[in-house]
């Protein structure tokens, strides 16, 4: 997949412990964020119109993993760079990378799935395939 998002923030204090260091958690917190925003920019529609553009719940988280290399602390300005490494039948694979410094200071990956309320009890998920729409959306220039 070619399309790649890209933001710069600063960290701020609630995102820190008392050490002014940003608490690991929050990290997942950022990949949350650039994922929807991913989309949001790839698709051309905002967050509160993906499900009903697509007839689907949402995406929900089913995996993920980060790997900290160097720390963020307030007032960093940081770039956290954001990209579908992998699509499958009816869920994708969402790489996250946040420079501190122009140094590589985490590297994160989410599993989701494209997901639809189940037919007869909108409590339950189904997972939907993914449609080649949105697919084509990432690989284009």
């Amino acid at each position: 997949m070619s399309f790649t998002y890209r933001r710069e923030m600063t960290i701020e204090w609630g995102h820190c412990d008392p050490a002014g260091i940003v608490f690991n958690s929050r990290f997942f917190e950022y990949f949350d964020w650039n994922t929807w925003m991913l989309f949001e920019t790839a698709l051309g529609i905002s967050k509160s119109k993906l499900a009903a553009t697509f007839d689907i719940i949402g995406m929900p988280l089913v995996g993920a993993g980060a790997r900290f290399l160097k720390p963020a602390k307030f007032n960093d300005v940081v770039e956290l760079v954001s990209n579908v490494k992998e699509f499958r039948r009816s869920s994708f694979e969402v790489h996250h990378r946040i420079f501190n410094g122009g140094e590589l200071a985490v590297e994160g990956r989410e599993m989701r799935v494209w997901a639809a309320a189940a037919a007869g009890d909108p409590q339950q998920l189904k997972v939907m395939p993914i449609p080649p729409e949105v697919i084509a959306r990432f690989d284009a220039p």
